[in-house]
């Protein structure tokens, strides 16, 4: 069975494109926050989003997408980074491929080449969600006030990602660094999630970074 189907540039370089918080003009807010703050976000607006579904049972799928990704596929709520990109474990049979802005038209062309023949999915999803990143030794915290998931280290490691409740939205967070989360944001949650945050870390000082 052939892939070989219509795959086109969805944000070519010529078009306008806006975030979903680009209403929020965080870039105005950038050295406004308290010097020593708890929370530090960045929007990292604009990247590539691809969804991925395939056998993960399948060695001839896995190795396809490591030859086309160099990242091996993830196991139950993981995600493996390299670089600028990373694969994250949605579930039995999905993934979330996130690669740097302008970079996603390229490389779904080389992950339907290096799956050609196999039964799979690639939907490119870039326009309908955002990547917040929270950093700093409050981050935790605020996630406990946001979420009913259990974010202590034992249970929520660097390296483990989960989709959740937070606050009365869903998003994903995902764990990528001692100090450093972050959050896979529907574009329709994205001002709300924006709002919840400035509160949530108000006591423990919010600083944005661009």
């Amino acid at each position: 069975m052939s892939n070989s189907i219509n795959v086109y540039q969805q944000r070519p370089a010529a078009a306008h494109a806006e975030s979903p918080l680009f209403h929020a003009e965080l870039d105005q807010l950038v050295g406004k926050g308290p010097a020593k703050a708890g929370v530090t976000l960045r929007e990292k607006k604009l990247l590539g989003h691809l969804t991925l579904r395939g056998d993960a049972k399948d060695s001839a799928f896995a190795g396809a997408v490591h030859q086309a990704l160099g990242l091996e596929l993830p196991s139950a709520l993981m995600l493996v980074a390299a670089g600028e990109a990373s694969l994250q474990w949605l579930g039995p049979d999905e993934w979330l491929l996130v690669v740097p802005s302008g970079t996603e038209f390229a490389v779904e062309q080389k992950l339907r080449a290096a799956l050609d023949g196999q039964h799979i999915s690639i939907v490119n999803v870039s326009g309908g969600q955002t990547l917040l990143e929270l950093t700093g030794p409050k981050v935790r915290d605020v996630l406990m006030k946001s979420s009913s998931y259990d974010v202590h280290p034992s249970n929520f490691p660097v390296g483990k990602a989960v989709g959740t409740v937070f606050a009365k939205s869903q998003l994903v967070i995902r764990h990528t660094g001692e100090d450093t989360w972050e959050l896979v944001v529907r574009r329709s949650f994205a001002d709300y999630v924006w709002l919840w945050l400035q509160d949530a870390s108000a006591e423990y000082g919010l600083a944005i970074k661009a």
